[in-house]
């Protein structure tokens, strides 16, 4: 049995235990102070779909479960996946502001009010989602989130991964950088992604991730970057079968709550609900792992060709992201780094 599968036994227990109490206690004429209060409802928003295959629904449901065992009822989430709610970008402001309380979502559209967590969309500053876990356990997530809040008063919950690396999907093959000039290619609207695609010698074009399908199927763009867990649950490898290996990013994902969302929890809960999303962190990241693997093998399965990246391109592309962006960033935005030296250290230790 995968992790995966034993986490969704352990859910399905989970709930059977609370149904079973909940009838015994109706039967026998009981209601708790706990289930007399209405429920507080908090709003979640995901632009992946509700799909096994889809890391931020993992991490929901997750979390979700373990909630469930530690406050009972007294808690309410309403899930609303494929960008039910809005464009991420408009659903960070409503996050910001209150009208939707929590958020699953990339790192990545957070620096769109916070510039400095852009610097976990730099290419090539993780080697590996072991890197990154050290990296963010070690005092990098904390200090991220201190500039998140400090800007925003948004939470963050737990920082958990994307099923799998990064990479380069097109309707046509590229083996080479050199091949992959001049490509349109969808990116988050996030500085930078953008810069990360102008150094690989691609045209980088923002659009939002519920557009993507059709803008591949009219040639908007050529092709996009993405991980192999969202091609295989947003069905993108209908549209585009190629995959060139470039793992250029090992980028982080997390769970987020707006303080409005926050101040609705009372006292007395917030802790067991802070401890729900840390258990599902954890859970999700060992699920990641296993997804990863299984979502390439399964886009093998449905006809995707896929290109290794050259070492030489490799080596060389590391070197000019190092030069030309990561001191630069630091440079611009001073808070991050010791941030990077935290990377840089943790790199040393993996």
């Amino acid at each position: 049995m995968s992790r995966w599968e034993e986490a969704m036994a352990e859910i399905s227990r989970r709930q059977f235990f609370v149904a079973s109490v909940a009838g015994f206690s109706a039967a026998s004429g009981w209601v708790s102070s706990a289930r007399a209060q209405s429920a507080i409802a908090l709003r979640v928003s995901s632009s992946m779909p509700a799909d096994d295959n889809a890391a931020h629904y993992a991490w929901y449901q997750l979390f979700a479960a373990n909630l469930k065992n530690a406050v009972g009822d007294r808690i309410r989430l309403d899930y609303f996946p494929n960008s039910q709610l809005g464009k991420e970008a408009d659903v960070v402001q409503q996050v910001k502001i209150g009208s939707i309380d929590m958020m699953i979502t990339g790192s990545s559209i957070w620096a769109t009010v916070a510039p400095e967590l852009g610097m976990l969309d730099l290419g090539y500053l993780f080697d590996s989602f072991e890197h990154a876990a050290k990296a963010l356990d070690a005092g990098a997530g904390k200090d991220l989130e201190k500039i998140l809040m400090s800007r925003t008063n948004v939470t963050v919950l737990g920082w958990g991964f994307h099923f799998g690396a990064r990479n380069v999907y097109t309707k046509t093959p590229v083996r080479s950088l050199a091949e992959l000039k001049d490509r349109k290619l969808r990116v988050l609207p996030a500085p930078a992604f953008i810069e990360t695609f102008k150094l690989m010698g691609a045209i980088p074009t923002p659009i939002p991730v519920n557009e993507l399908y059709t803008s591949l199927q009219t040639g908007v763009v050529d092709g996009f970057e993405h991980d192999a867990g969202t091609v295989t649950a947003q069905k993108f490898y209908e549209v585009a079968n190629r995959c060139f290996l470039t793992q250029h990013l090992f980028s982080p994902m997390f769970a987020v709550i707006g303080k409005r969302g926050l101040d609705k929890i009372p006292a007395d809960l917030r802790p067991k609900f802070m401890e729900a999303a840390s258990q599902a962190t954890k859970s999700q990241r060992g699920i990641a792992a296993e997804k990863s693997t299984a979502a390439i093998e399964e886009l093998k399965r449905l006809g995707v060709e896929f290109s290794p990246m050259p070492d030489a391109d490799r080596e060389a592309i590391k070197k000019v992201m190092a030069e030309k962006l990561y001191a630069s960033f630091a440079q611009q935005y001073p808070s991050t780094k010791p941030i990077f030296e935290a990377v840089a250290t943790a790199r040393q230790s993996s």
